[in-house]
């Protein structure tokens, strides 16, 4: 359905991935204890049937460890813009921060679930790279791998269990997207650089219900696009960007208070935040050149965003929003708060 520059795209697909979101959404505006519930248990479920599912395939005796001795065309180039997928599989790693108001003893719990969700993403990334390869060989690669690895391991009929198993995977990668983003929009309004109903926490539920279901909207109008490949592209080239951006400013934070007692280490200061960001200005400008259009329409919507902030502070310095009393106590508070 044509609509000018945009293009409403309504199926059947669409229409259950909208049904997805607005569930997900409704239930974690609800409360953190049936949030809770669901992720954990999405979680639980998730990991235990990937971590099976790399068990049984390498079992299977049906793959050959003589694709891991195939060669191919190498192009640095190439191989830089696919990490784009690849760095938004591992997006989440960071997502727990987002929540360090609402976790308990943060000080100690935030740098485990930060590690162990980060070693724990790799291991079972690898692990199913690994299988892939030992069902076919690397010219095969394709979209569908899995549905195509896990047929050639484990029979023709397991290729329909492997698309409920993904459909699990995304369920609980939505709902854990469903918890962590509002947060960061309901940070930005209490600080005075967003729209201040983002602020407003829900007195029964204790959730900020406004920014949830302001993304639960916003993602559907980007799921009726129905571009879910350039979708991919842009949104992991933002998060590539934005990741690099963030630990880059671990540097200016450090020279900006320095002397001043810090909240965390950040081990191998500062070559690994510095290899960090090198890799992702390098995937940055690869994909740029590589892929032009999806690159450049992701920098187009982030900078839709630059005028919509200076509006948004301008509005809140006029009209000042639900927290607007804690912002001010915050930015009178000694530098050591702060940071």
């Amino acid at each position: 359905m044509p609509l000018g520059f945009f293009t409403l795209a309504i199926s059947p697909r669409t229409l259950t991935a909208i049904a997805v979101i607005v569930v997900l959404s409704l239930v974690h505006a609800r409360g953190l204890r049936a949030g809770r519930v669901l992720q954990n248990g999405l979680a639980a479920v998730k990991v235990t049937a990937l971590v099976a599912l790399i068990a049984l395939g390498m079992a299977s005796g049906h793959g050959s460890f003589g694709h891991f001795a195939g060669s191919g065309t190498f192009r640095l180039s190439a191989w830089t813009a696919a990490l784009i997928p690849v760095m938004f599989s591992y997006s989440g790693w960071n997502a727990a921060t987002y929540l360090a108001e609402e976790i308990r003893e943060p000080s100690r719990n935030l740098p485990r679930a930060l590690g162990l969700g980060t070693i724990i993403v790799v291991l079972i990334y690898l692990g199913l790279n690994v299988v892939y390869l030992y069902a076919l060989p690397i010219q095969r690669f394709d979209i569908r791998i899995g549905q195509n690895a896990t047929a050639q391991l484990l029979g023709a009929g397991s290729a329909s269990s492997l698309t409920a198993l993904s459909a699990l995977i995304l369920l609980s990668s939505v709902s854990a997207m469903v918890v962590a983003g509002p947060r960061v929009y309901y940070a930005m309004a209490r600080d005075g650089l967003f729209f201040a109903s983002a602020a407003r926490v829900d007195s029964r539920s204790q959730t900020p219900r406004a920014a949830i279901l302001a993304q639960a909207l916003w993602s559907c109008a980007l799921v009726l696009s129905g571009a879910f490949g350039p979708l991919l592209t842009y949104t992991g080239f933002a998060v590539v960007l934005f990741a690099g951006i963030a630990v880059a400013s671990l540097f200016v934070t450090r020279r900006k208070f320095a002397g001043e007692r810090r909240a965390f280490s950040a081990w191998g200061y500062p070559v690994a935040p510095a290899v960090f960001c090198l890799a992702s200005f390098l995937i940055v400008l690869v994909s740029l050149r590589e892929q032009p259009r999806a690159s450049f329409a992701g920098l187009g919507i982030i900078a839709v965003g630059i005028p919509l902030f200076y509006w948004v502070r301008r509005a809140r310095r006029l009209t000042p929003g639900v927290d607007e009393a804690e912002f001010d106590t915050l930015k009178a508070a000694p530098k050591s708060v702060k940071a």
